[in-house]
């Protein structure tokens, strides 16, 4: 059994993490629940049980956790979490704050497993959570050579404020998180830019691709794009192979992978959508294709519940990983 605390429990993702908690079949002994000083004080259930939210402070941090589920920001995480890794707990963060340190695992479970010595375990981006799902059994299968992504991202990805957003736009209000209106309207915008034209956002999906896939040299490029949609992002992912390949041997390929879901048969109108994928665990892919203008190389749509797959339910994926391998070094 374990002693579980949740940081940034009342936050759109920490509250995913409480519900995907409460339907795995994960042994939860103890369960104390975080926040800022802002929300402390604020009552959540969980499996018929009423818990109080705490303060997040230095003590607390210090108190024994089997594991901690980080959800509270990049600078929350990079005080506490070394705290709860000193104290003895296995952290899985899902902010920014460590997923490219050399000795910090960036775990998706479809493709990858703990491997470093630290306990802090980082939770890659939304996006790229749900890219290199698909992209893990093509590298196994036929090679990569090249990714190319464009996103449309939700607005829940920017949590309760980009929710707002596109909310009180609709009823002709501006907007105070995006800097132009995202009702009605689609901004090619996620995160600061940097010097050489490309956001912050799209930099995290090349690097964290190479990272996750252990392909340093993988040439990756990104336009991350928020759109008018409150849940689920999409990815037209452009990928060129090293071995040659058909659409269906792609399809055969995917529709055998854990955690995908293809949804691919024009001729009827089934292909992935947002308002198919939210709410769901898989990630759903399709309208694969080749792309004639490039040897070897193909188009593939996938969508997957950002708030889900690609934040909450990884992390929690980890948990059930580390448990699991726990439980098979015990038989």
């Amino acid at each position: 059994m374990y002693r579980i605390a949740v940081v940034g429990a009342t936050g759109l993702v920490g509250s995913k993490m409480l519900e995907v908690l409460a339907r795995k079949n994960i042994p939860v002994d103890d369960l104390i629940l975080f926040s800022s000083k802002k929300s402390a004080g604020n009552e959540i259930e969980f499996k018929g049980q009423t818990y109080v939210v705490r303060e997040l402070t230095e003590d607390a941090a210090e108190e024994h956790f089997d594991f901690v589920l980080m959800s509270a920001g990049g600078s929350t995480s990079l005080k506490f979490s070394p705290l709860f890794e000193q104290s003895g707990a296995i952290v899985i963060d899902n902010s920014s704050a460590f997923r490219m340190d050399e000795d910090i695992d960036l775990i998706v479970p479809e493709v990858n497993s703990p491997k470093s010595n630290r306990t802090i375990i980082a939770n890659p981006n939304c996006s790229t959570i749900q890219s290199v799902v698909p992209l893990k059994p093509l590298a196994d299968h036929f090679g990569l050579e090249r990714v190319s992504y464009t996103t449309y991202q939700a607005v829940s990805g920017s949590g309760t404020a980009g929710k707002n957003d596109l909310k009180n736009g609709e009823q002709g209000l501006p907007p105070t998180n995006y800097p132009h209106p995202i009702y009605n309207n689609v901004l090619p915008h996620i995160d600061v830019f940097q010097d050489d034209g490309y956001t912050k956002e799209e930099q995290k999906m090349i690097d964290e691709t190479r990272k996750i896939l252990e392909l340093p040299e993988l040439r990756v490029t990104a336009t991350c794009v928020r759109v008018p949609v409150q849940d689920s992002h999409s990815v037209a992912i452009n990928v060129t192979l090293t071995t040659p390949a058909t659409a269906d041997d792609i399809r055969a390929v995917l529709d055998k992978a854990p955690g995908i879901v293809v949804v691919d048969d024009v001729t009827q109108n089934k292909y992935p959508m947002a308002i198919q994928s939210t709410n769901k665990d898989e990630v759903f892919v399709g309208r694969i294709r080749v792309d004639e203008s490039m040897p070897q190389s193909f188009h593939i749509w996938c969508t997957a519940d950002n708030l889900l797959k690609g934040a909450a339910l990884n992390a929690v994926q980890i948990l059930e990983q580390i448990h699991h391998t726990r439980s098979e070094s015990h038989d």
